[in-house]
């Protein structure tokens, strides 16, 4: 009976201390839909236009009216070069867009590079056998920056999971994409995101990094530790009608403005995203002189 009434404390108080552990969670709202034919994977958007992504097409559209205005086809995913296109950004006219091998194993990644006026493809980066299969790519501060899902997912024919969630990874990377640094997804949020993984990400202009996952219509706002090698979960921002999937800040207009996709009907939307004001983590650690000493 003892033994019961400890395991039974024990797991109100990890309860409680995971319940402790949650972050302040907002409200977006969805102000504009869109219907496409390729929003299965991600949207990016510039200036005048919004990039629909499938697993081997990119559809350009008018970002007014939604008009479908040119495509990029990689013929098939079982024919083609590229199979698993993710999220992707703009930046100086260049769309790039992260891709891995996914549900191949081993997970083999690159990112990819197409002209936005055009949509002609113009180069690759290849990562080759890394750190799983790269989910998303952005810009910030003067470096790339990336995320690498794994999966608790068994693929048809393989007989372990594919990665595990909790493998998954946000890098830095330099001007040729090089990685600098990686960083762990906080233990919390793996539940919101198995048997899936990390599916976008986009750096807010209020300097926090903001992550989805796969299925939820959630949005995780994440910071860069001033300590140790795992992310920051400092809030929340649920929108109802999202499911996850790549997301992508609009840098073309003021205002908390960000695009994502429904991917089960192939919509993309513009969401109207909540102020914050969070304030920025500070190194913890506390300064003693002698006789303060702790022994």
């Amino acid at each position: 009976m003892k033994t019961f009434f400890y395991i039974s404390a024990l797991l109100l108080s990890v309860s409680s201390l995971q319940a402790q552990e949650q972050p302040p969670v907002f409200e977006g709202e969805i102000v504009k839909t869109y219907q496409t034919f390729d929003a299965r994977q991600a949207v990016a958007v510039d200036a005048e236009h919004f990039y629909a992504v499938n697993n081997f097409r990119i559809t350009k559209h008018d970002k007014e009216s939604g008009e479908a205005l040119l495509q990029w086809d990689g013929v098939s995913e079982d024919t083609g070069p590229l199979v698993h296109l993710d999220s992707a950004m703009v930046r100086n006219g260049k769309l790039y867009a992260a891709h891995s091998n996914y549900p191949i194993w081993p997970m083999v990644s690159s990112i990819e590079v197409w002209d936005t006026k055009t949509m002609e493809h113009l180069s690759s980066h290849s990562f080759g056998i890394q750190l799983g299969s790269m989910t998303w790519l952005d810009r910030h501060d003067g470096f790339w920056w990336g995320g690498f899902g794994n999966y608790d997912k068994v693929q048809n024919g393989q007989d372990h999971p594919y990665g595990e969630t909790r493998r998954s990874q946000i890098v830095k990377m330099d001007d040729q994409f090089q990685i600098l640094q990686q960083w762990a997804i906080p233990a919390a949020l793996h539940p919101k995101m198995s048997p899936m993984s990390n599916s976008g990400g986009s750096w807010g202009a209020d300097g926090f990094l903001y992550l989805t996952g796969h299925d939820y219509p959630e949005v995780y706002v994440m910071q860069i530790p001033q300590t140790a090698g795992t992310l920051d979960w400092v809030a929340t921002v649920h929108i109802p009608g999202l499911n996850g999937q790549g997301i992508a800040w609009d840098r073309s207009v003021e205002g908390n403005v960000l695009w994502g996709i429904l991917k089960s009907d192939e919509e993309v939307y513009q969401i109207q995203m909540p102020t914050l004001n969070l304030p920025q983590s500070s190194t913890p650690g506390v300064i003693r002189t002698p006789g303060e000493f702790a022994n």
